[in-house]
């Protein structure tokens, strides 16, 4: 019997992944994915009516207000959309698999290669309220939250990954500054994709993180895509975090995935890896048909 799962922020970059990669990695599962022009997800009644129509089997729930700066800028929306927002699914998705996508961000970035004991301690209002909205989440002992990072791929709109920012920035003239002191482990949004729907198929619950193998500085990360994108060549410029001007970031929020690893069927691959790999291949350097998996 066909099992239906509805896909959240599905206009998103990990979203349109969920989606676009349902045939190869949920099979036996109908995909519904939502955006904003299908349902305002702060409007309570209209999402409970979409769950009664829709009667998901399972939630992936990747919507969020996610850019560092907008949470900033308006907490109270933030708290809004990222905290009652996932709260009032997690509460419509009680008796069904619930897979909420939070952050690395929930850490200060003191230390480096976290683990989901770890202590969590936000030092911006998105990691807030990205830690606020998991308490909420596992509060139901069948429901999941996995920790991702930095993201990269080609979303819909060519505007949600951090690669997609850095080309946009680079083709308009701007020189971009990389902390070489800054250091995250990301994936490519498809490696994300296969790793979550096997969670779904695996009925994996709880908290897990999800990153790359590689530790990466802001700087490395920028030069190791260089040969993909050659419009950045002559637009990157090393820096230092001290130098920061804005939002917190965290210094270092390289995860540990051993728990997550421990249940996937595929390796997690390293970022530079991944990119090095592609290089040998013809095509698109984030289309997953291509996995080292």
């Amino acid at each position: 019997m066909t099992r239906r799962a509805v896909i959240t922020g599905a206009a998103g970059l990990i979203g349109s992944y969920l989606v676009r990669n349902a045939a190869r990695w949920a099979p036996g599962w109908e995909v519904r994915g939502l955006g904003r022009a299908d349902v305002d997800l702060t409007d309570q009644r209209a999402v409970e009516r979409a769950w009664q129509v829709l009667k998901p089997d399972a939630v992936i729930h990747c919507a969020a207000m996610s850019r560092t700066m907008d949470c900033e800028r308006d907490p109270d929306l933030a708290r809004r959309i990222n905290v009652e927002v996932t709260a009032h699914l997690a509460r419509c998705s009680e008796r069904i698999p619930f897979v909420f996508l939070s952050s690395g961000e929930v850490f200060d970035g003191q230390v480096g290669w976290y683990r989901e004991t770890d202590h969590a301690n936000p030092i911006n209002v998105y990691g807030q309220t990205k830690l606020e909205a998991e308490q909420r989440v596992l509060q139901n002992p069948g429901h999941t939250v996995v920790r991702i990072v930095l993201t990269a791929g080609t979303s819909l709109n060519g505007d949600r990954s951090f690669v997609e920012d850095m080309t946009r920035a680079a083709k308009r003239g701007q020189v971009m500054t990389l902390y070489g002191d800054e250091f995250r482990c990301p994936l490519p949004a498809g490696v994300i994709a296969r790793a979550v729907w096997e969670l779904v198929n695996r009925e994996g619950t709880g908290l897990y993180h999800l990153g790359g193998r590689d530790r990466l500085s802001r700087w490395e990360i920028g030069r190791t895509l260089i040969p993909w994108y050659p419009e950045l060549l002559g637009h990157l410029r090393e820096g230092l975090s001290s130098g920061h001007t804005g939002a917190p970031r965290p210094p270092d929020l390289s995860l540990n995935c051993d728990k997550l690893q421990a249940l996937l069927s595929f390796p997690i691959p390293g970022f530079r890896e991944w990119v090095q790999a592609r290089m040998q291949r013809e095509g698109d350097l984030w289309d997953y048909e291509s996995t080292l998996a």
